[in-house]
C-alpha cells in the first residue's frame, strides 16, 4: 500500500562489545523528517548448468540513506557525523572526522491511516549538505539533508544472520500490540521462536 506520510525520526548510538556485537542506547529524536531515500546494493551471482541459469543468489550488501530534515542540532551533528562541540559552543568538522554507526528508526503513513515502523540497525553517516540561497521575490526554505550508509549489523540473531533492517505495519494482525507501542523505547531485537526462519 502506498505511504504518503513521514515522522518520528529517531536515532540510536551504538556501543560495540569486544565480539563487535552492538547494544543500542535508549533512542532519541533527531530531528523532524521531510524526507528518506533507501536504496539497496545486492552482491549477486548466477550459476550456470545444462547451458541455463541452474542457482541464483541474492544477498544484502549495502544501502544508502538519504535523510531530508528540518535542522541537525549540536548534539546530533556531534553523534551522526563526528564533529566536535567547542568550548564555545561552536560545531566543528574536521576532515579526519568520522562518526561512528547508529541505528535509525522512523514511520511512515499509508493511504489507509495506519504506519509501517522502520529501524535500520547500523547506518554511518557523512557530513551534512547544506544548500543556502539568497532571499528572493518568494520564500524559499534550505534545509540539510544527510546522507549515510546502511550496513548490516554484527551481531547474529537466533537464525545465525546479520539483519540490517526491521519492519513492522501497525495492524498487522501477527504483529502484537505492544511491539508497536515500544517501538521508540528501544531498538527492535529480532525474536524467533526455534530458532528458525
Amino acid at each position: 500500500m502506498a505511504t504518503i506520510g513521514l515522522d518520528r525520526l529517531y536515532y540510536s548510538k551504538i556501543t560495540e562489545g569486544a565480539n563487535g556485537d552492538e547494544t543500542y542506547a535508549a533512542p532519541v529524536s533527531l530531528a523532524k523528517a521531510m524526507q528518506a531515500d533507501l536504496s539497496i546494493e545486492l552482491a549477486e551471482a548466477t550459476l550456470y548448468a545444462d547451458d541455463g541459469p541452474s542457482e541464483v543468489v541474492k544477498e544484502f550488501k549495502s544501502g544508502t540513506l538519504s535523510l531530508g530534515i528540518d535542522d541537525i542540532g549540536k548534539t546530533t551533528a556531534e553523534d551522526l557525523t563526528g564533529a566536535q562541540i567547542d568550548d564555545n559552543g561552536v560545531v566543528i568538522a574536521a576532515s579526519e572526522d568520522g562518526g561512528d554507526p547508529v541505528a535509525i528508526g522512523f514511520r511512515a503513513k499509508k493511504s489507509n491511516g495506519k504506519y509501517r515502523y522502520f529501524w535500520l540497525y547500523r547506518v554511518k553517516f557523512g557530513i551534512p549538505a547544506t544548500n543556502l540561497a539568497t532571499k528572493g521575490d518568494s520564500i524559499t526554505f534550505s534545509t540539510p539533508t544527510i546522507e549515510g550508509t546502511v550496513l548490516r549489523r554484527n551481531k547474529l540473531d537466533q537464525n545465525g544472520k546479520h539483519p540490517w533492517k526491521a519492519e513492522a505495519t501497525e495492524g498487522d494482525a501477527d504483529i502484537p500490540a505492544s511491539v508497536i507501542t515500544g517501538w521508540y523505547t528501544q531498538v527492535y531485537e529480532p525474536t524467533f521462536t526455534g530458532g528458525n526462519a
